[in-house]
């Protein structure tokens, strides 16, 4: 996969099954938010194989896809800022009909308080909130979510890692890449390494969690010795 005239994306494998969190970890620039970007058709790809419930997607309009219950939350939130929360919120639903305000407003306590306040003087994390709520409310079966800890304090860090852990419990299928490497891995059920645009490892997040070059590279540990 090319982007901007780089191949971003040298040919990768993955996998997520229904049901399942699964990660993407790596540098920055290894081809994660690429790979999302090629999933949602936001950037051009020569994939042999894209396949999203047994469908062929390579060829899927983009705005199609939110129909088919594939949504993406965008690095850096990607809230409309001059609209209002239930206004954000109201365009999540437009795709596929449904979604129900008031279930993300149960979710999210602070943006019903917040439902009138225009979306671009929300805090970070409070964008962050809606950008979620927001593509919950197409109903999604599968879930990418790009970076959502960016740029967040710990506590709104840790607050976002819980929702995400809610959204899987109840059975929506997530993509996650993550820069907070250690919470990322310690959430998902299986997980992938990527360099330079490669897949480098794979395997359960617990195993990669103990993986020695893993935790000296993602993790901050120095090798022993």
């Amino acid at each position: 996969m090319h982007y901007r005239g780089i191949r971003a994306v040298k040919g990768i494998d993955l996998d997520v099954a229904a049901g399942e969190l699964v990660c993407l970890i790596g540098a920055n620039g290894a081809g994660k938010s690429s790979t999302l970007k090629a999933i949602c058709r936001l950037v051009a790809s020569d994939s042999a194989r894209m396949s999203y419930l047994e469908e062929d997607i390579r060829s899927t309009a983009v705005h199609e896809l939110p129909r088919k219950g594939l949504v993406m939350v965008p690095e850096g939130r990607g809230v409309f800022p001059q609209l209002t929360v239930h206004e954000n919120l109201a365009l999540g639903a437009y795709a596929r009909g449904g979604g129900d305000p008031a279930a993300q407003y149960e979710r999210f306590p602070r943006l019903k308080e917040r439902r009138h306040q225009i979306a671009g003087t929300l805090s970070g994390g409070e964008q962050q909130m809606l950008a979620i709520a927001r593509a919950l409310m197409s109903e999604p079966k599968l879930l990418l979510l790009d970076e959502p800890s960016m740029g967040l304090a710990p506590q709104m860090v840790a607050r976002i890692f819980e929702i995400v852990r809610e959204i899987a419990a109840q059975g929506v299928t997530i993509l996650l890449v993550e820069q907070n490497a250690l919470l990322a891995l310690e959430l998902a059920h299986r997980a992938y390494v990527m360099e330079s645009g490669q897949i480098a490892l794979s395997g359960s997040g617990q195993a990669l969690l103990g993986n020695p070059a893993v935790r000296e590279a993602y993790l901050g540990e120095g090798a022993a010795g």
